[in-house]
């Protein structure tokens, strides 16, 4: 008899993952680092399961290519904006996800990006390695500290709560966020809960964790943008479209904010004519959030537990439910 197949949409996937679907599936695993949507149309057809990524647009079209036997869609990520909800619906294809397991390492890169940009760090760098460095003054490549800081973070779930706990550790003045309802672990670190206009314009540092939803797209435009604070850093780690790019490029070509950290962009990757990539007050990130060697295993497992369960009609560990 025939076993099920699993088609995994990128190279190294940690192997311990591969190996436990090997166990129970044939698996093919395509060519590219980030598999183009032409080569997931080619490999799709009679497949059981989708081992995917963010960068995988599992859409309408791809569901309909895979045919009937696509039961179950594994994406390797807390986020699921690039999967069609109401196609999967339809055509009864269930999804699972990895929540929980990279909060911690995509809050230590949240907090290591924000160090980086208000503190000029990889502008410094590129002075010491070109020759700018000249002489030792105390007013050479100065950046913000954040003690006595106002942080907001725009979404306060698991990961913006680790957040802020570590922001807390900085001695900050004070700590805003947004979400639908109060937040006790931010409430019990002194958060206030506040609108989203309130905290842009109050923040001397803007952390945007919040998922990607219709609701959500450009919740940082251009009217939100120039109510900043002149010096204000605004950092992302949740979804590109969370911003509109264009308003944030020109603001930062005018200096009317600090600075931007940004692990994630549109569109991913970016193009190297975009003008964020010569920008002195910019950091980017290659949406390496979650990129700490435990976390990515961790996920991977997590991924082929979800798709194993499918197959054995378990429970899955972390299922997206309409």
């Amino acid at each position: 008899m025939a076993r099920p197949k699993v088609l995994v949409s990128m190279k190294l996937v940690p192997e311990f993952a591969i190996d436990l679907l090997r166990k129970r599936f044939d698996v093919e695993i395509c060519d590219s680092m980030q598999s183009t949507q032409a080569e997931i149309m080619q490999k799709i057809p009679g497949k059981f399961a989708i081992f995917c990524c963010p960068s995988n647009k599992i859409d309408e079209e791809v569901i309909k290519t895979a045919g009937p036997s696509l039961k179950v869609v594994g994406t390797m990520s807390v986020g699921y904006d690039h999967v069609d909800l109401t196609a999967m619906k339809k055509y009864g294809i269930r999804l699972g996800y990895t929540p929980y397991i990279l909060t911690e390492a995509v809050a230590e890169t949240t907090v290591g990006l924000l160090i980086s940009t208000t503190r000029r760090f990889f502008e410094a760098n590129h002075a010491l390695k070109t020759g700018e460095w000249k002489d030792v003054t105390p007013v050479w490549m100065c950046g913000r500290g954040i003690r006595n800081s106002v942080v907001g973070i725009v979404g306060c779930g698991n990961i913006g709560t680790s957040i802020a706990k570590k922001l807390n550790t900085f001695e900050i003045s004070q700590l805003l966020y947004t979400s639908r309802t109060e937040k006790p672990a931010a409430k019990a670190l002194g958060g206030k809960l506040v609108t989203i206009d309130e905290l842009v314009e109050q923040s001397d540092f803007i952390i945007l964790s919040v998922a990607l939803n219709e609701d959500t797209k450009f919740i940082i435009n251009k009217e939100r943008i120039a109510k900043m604070k002149p010096h204000a850093v605004l950092v992302n780690i949740g979804r590109g479209a969370l911003i509109d790019q264009d308003a944030l490029i020109k603001a930062l070509q005018e200096n009317r904010i600090g600075g931007a950290g940004l692990d994630v962009m549109t569109p991913e990757p970016l193009p190297l004519n975009n003008p964020l990539i010569k920008m002195k007050n910019v950091v980017l990130l290659p949406h390496i959030g979650s990129a700490a060697i435990e976390t990515r295993t961790e996920m991977a497992i997590a991924t082929a537990k979800n798709i194993i369960a499918v197959l054995e009609n378990t429970p899955m560990p972390y299922e997206v439910l309409a």
